[in-house]
């Protein structure tokens, strides 16, 4: 039996090369500073999505919701194996918290043709683990969290093994399902050469705008109109055109997205900045950590 999968991703801001430069006054991270990835566990949901399609059958349908940039977490999704891919981007959806980004995935999730749900466990630059469940909640299906192992998938029943900190817990339940998908799932696959060379060229509309305006500067709006059309048109034919979805065409109350739709609110941020005295110079030798392990435990930190 075949199942349809949808993978819902995020691009986000590469947490490890955060620097003081990478930081606004406010202590909000100024993602505009840093590189953008794929987020790792979200690769992981990927990955078990393209098992259980090359195992089971089905299709894989990713989706991700962002600025017009993130297209390229999806062509990296397409280059790995995924089938379709689908963009939300909207002005109305800036400042979601993960109650209005769930109802809003939710939204364009009802819209496909899907028995398996899945997500990364968390993204790196919230580290809330709530999309998931909230999203799960929305749609009104079960839900397996911290899935580390797919155990078993036979007449429309899953079993996954979990990860509950201090050991492991087998889970079973009837599809349609949502997982979360730990780091320690298994390894993600590379881009295939094959595809790459493929869907490198695969573009959203306004991908496609953007690139048409600055190729042709001198171009009056009803030129450029045109040669977007006629581009939109030319990738389409060849399965290159992302489909790229507004919170009117989900259908999105929009009471429940944005700044409107979240609930949460920032009480107070606060830097820390450490001084010298707190902090200690390591020489990156087998000496200097040697050292430094025994200083820590006969300062009793560590045992």
């Amino acid at each position: 039996m075949a199942y349809n999968c949808v993978v819902l991703i995020k691009q986000v801001p590469d947490t490890k090369r955060i620097t003081g430069e990478a930081m606004n006054e406010d202590g909000t991270v100024n993602r505009m500073a840093l590189p953008a990835i794929f987020n790792p566990e979200d690769l992981n949901a990927l990955e078990t999505a393209l098992q259980i399609k090359e195992k089971y059958g089905g299709k894989v349908t990713v989706i991700t919701m962002g600025l017009p940039a993130a297209g390229n977490v999806l062509r990296d999704s397409l280059c790995r194996g995924a089938d379709n891919a689908i963009l939300i981007t909207d002005r109305r959806c800036a400042a979601s918290d993960t109650l209005a980004t769930s109802y809003i995935l939710s939204c364009a999730v009802k819209k496909l043709d899907y028995d398996i749900v899945l997500c990364g466990r968390q993204a790196i630059d919230g580290d809330t683990a709530q999309v998931g469940p909230q999203l799960a909640e929305k749609l009104g299906i079960t839900q397996i969290t911290y899935i580390e192992k797919l155990i078993e998938l036979s007449n429309n029943t899953i079993t996954a093994q979990r990860n509950i900190g201090n050991g492991w817990q087998k889970v079973k339940a009837d599809i349609p399902v949502l997982l979360t998908v730990t780091g320690d799932a298994n390894e993600p696959r590379v881009t295939a050469a094959k595809k790459m060379m493929k869907y490198k060229n695969a573009r959203t509309p306004v991908e496609i705008a953007r690139e048409m305006k600055a190729n042709n500067p001198d171009a009056t709006e009803q030129e450029l109109k045109s040669l977007v059309e006629m581009k939109q048109n030319d990738l389409g034919s060849k399965g290159l055109l992302i489909k790229q979805l507004s919170l009117d065409d989900i259908e999105a109350d929009l009471t429940w997205c944005g700044r409107s739709g979240s609930p949460t609110k920032v009480h107070r941020i606060q830097s820390v900045v450490l001084a010298a005295k707190e902090s200690k110079t390591i020489e990156p030798s087998d000496k200097g950590v040697s050292d430094m392990i025994h200083e820590l435990i006969e300062d009793k930190i560590i045992a």
